[in-house]
């Protein structure tokens, strides 16, 4: 490998301007993005985040990040398409000293985005936009056995602790949350409107075609009960299907499989629209969605992350929620859908394959379509007697103050039926070596520590989802919550949260690798599982990759 291409390799950020050499000169902008490539034979490009590769690039000089350079295509040389990726940046969450911030507060997180998307990466070239990987959304991918809730609330609250497999100073702390479960036979009925993308940018096989053939194997699981309208939007929106029952699967069948795609991207134009028919056939006790899908490229209209969340939060006081499923390569909005997704009060899910179609909107239907409380809010108290220093892995874009937690105007997180929220804490005991930055205060250095045997409570707010006030739940956790043998609960979440910490490079990292996530993943039983069985495979190939 020439120094030229090790070069290339080594920068983070770079624009390339690439220009044919033969014919008219042509542009095309891409990312240079990789430290971690192995060395083959043809060099990473970026546009965005997701890596575009291209054979025999000539040599020339690596530039500062911010410097475009101009490299010449040799005769022949095929270059991929131009992509345009987007992920919001996540900046990690770092240890807090429990004297000067004794609580920690965020929304719950129920998507699953992350997970399929880390695993398309994966599978296609290897390389893992950071960005992309959000800890607590490949987490909650996967079932937990985690105990049933009683009748009277939504959902049960799993504790655990047990020694951190990657930091030998901290204890790893586990919060489970199960949602109740619905009869799908005796479920409330549906008023579904599904708002399809069918611009130019939907014209793949991983887009379109895979959208229509999940979208049929979810129509086959409505009943007579049931409304189901179909909008559509490219440079305009179109009225495809209004209120039709949902046994009419032949009617919704043909109206999915006869559509094509072209045009630009009027996004906004058609959620308008889905929330107005949404709002026509409006079932009053009953599921009232609008599930959009999309490769989130809303060019026309209303664009920005701004005033999409404006729309969509707007839209759900009127109790109609928006699901978000993202298809596709090259394109992805993965913040813009997030947003939506978030402010929709839905949730949001990235379909890859069929299998993944069949898992989110057939085997998980009742937690994609049917929400058993929303504003779900986390509130965590830590006893410095016990504990000097905590750090909450992932949801750094959940984080809410500690204020936000008694306001029922904040809003926050929606659980849906059957669904499983896990949240993973790396806790540092007074005792431990590990040092916990403290910032002195010049008021509270005398403050009184109430005696107590509790090592932290957990307080847990929540709304029904026809209701505006939220209730309260409280659990304690004290020492015999720990076991110095990890529950398969415990064990599957933390492998998960070292993959995710080692694909991001994270600097908590420790001493996580996949020699370690496969030793622990050796005591789980996964054989009934097909998708912890493939979190395995995925790992064993990703260490191949990068060892």
């Amino acid at each position: 490998m020439s120094k030229t291409f090790k070069r290339l390799l080594s920068i983070c950020m770079v624009v390339v301007t690439v220009i044919a050499a033969s014919g008219c000169a042509k542009s095309r902008h891409y990312m240079i993005q990789d430290t971690k490539m192995p060395e083959f034979n043809h060099v990473a490009l970026y546009s965005g985040s997701k890596t575009e590769k291209s054979e025999n690039l000539t040599d020339g000089t690596a530039a500062d990040s911010e410097e475009i350079v101009e490299y010449e295509i040799p005769d022949g040389m095929i270059v991929e398409d131009f992509n345009t990726e987007e992920y919001s940046a996540i900046t990690e969450n770092n240890f807090e000293n429990v004297k000067n911030y004794p609580i920690s507060t965020f929304s719950v997180d129920v998507d699953t985005a992350s997970y399929s998307l880390v695993r398309r990466m994966i599978n296609s070239n290897g390389v893992i936009v950071p960005d992309a990987v959000r800890i607590e959304e490949m987490i909650n991918y996967f079932r937990y056995d985690y105990e049933n809730p009683t009748e009277d609330v939504p959902f049960s609250v799993t504790t655990e602790i047990s020694d951190c497999p990657w930091n030998k100073d901290a204890k790893l702390l586990l919060i489970g949350l199960q949602a109740k479960d619905i009869d799908l036979e005796n479920r409330p009925s549906s008023n579904l409107v599904f708002l399809l993308d069918v611009s130019g940018s939907m014209d793949s096989p991983d887009k379109l075609p895979l959208m229509q053939k999940a979208f049929v194997m979810l129509t086959e699981n409505l009943n007579e009960n049931d409304r189901i309208s179909i909008v559509t939007y490219a440079g305009w929106e179109s009225v495809v299907l209004e209120g039709a029952r949902g046994d009419e699967t032949m009617k919704i069948v043909s109206a999915i499989e006869d559509l094509s795609a072209g045009g630009s991207t009027a996004g906004s134009a058609g959620i308008k629209k889905a929330y107005e028919i949404a709002e026509k056939y409006f079932i009053k006790g009953g599921n009232n969605r609008v599930i959009l899908a999309t490769d989130g490229d809303l060019n026309v209209g209303i664009t920005s992350e701004g005033e999409l969340k404006r729309l969509v939060k707007k839209e759900r006081k009127k109790g109609i929620f928006l699901s978000v499923l993202g298809f596709g390569t090259g394109n992805i909005k993965d913040n813009k859908m997030e947003t939506l997704a978030d402010n929709g009060n839905g949730n949001y899910a990235y379909i890859d394959s069929i299998l993944e179609a069949k898992k989110v909107l057939v085997e998980e239907m009742g937690g994609t379509l049917f929400t058993v409380a929303k504003d779900v809010k986390l509130q965590v108290e830590f006893n410095p007697a016990y504990i000097k220093g905590y750090r909450l892995i992932g949801y750094e874009n959940r984080l809410l103050n500690t204020e936000d937690f008694d306001d029922d105007t904040k809003d926050a997180g929606e659980i849906g039926a059957g669904h499983r929220v896990t949240a993973l804490y790396e806790i540092v005991e007074v005792d431990s070596e590990q040092e916990i930055p403290e910032t002195n205060l010049k008021y509270q250095s005398d403050k009184e520590i109430i005696e107590s045997n509790e090592w932290l409570n957990i307080n847990i707010r929540y709304k029904e989802p026809d209701q505006n006030e939220s209730r309260l739940l409280s659990f304690p956790v004290d020492a015999s919550s720990y076991s110095a043998e990890m529950s398969e609960n415990l064990a599957f979440a933390s492998s998960v949260a070292a993959f995710g910490m080692l694909l991001r490079d994270s600097r908590w990292k420790g001493d996580a690798s996949y020699d370690m996530i496969l030793n622990i993943l050796e005591d789980v039983d996964i054989s009934k599982d097909e998708y912890k069985d493939e979190f395995v495979s995925l790992v064993k190939k990703v260490k191949r990759m990068y060892q």
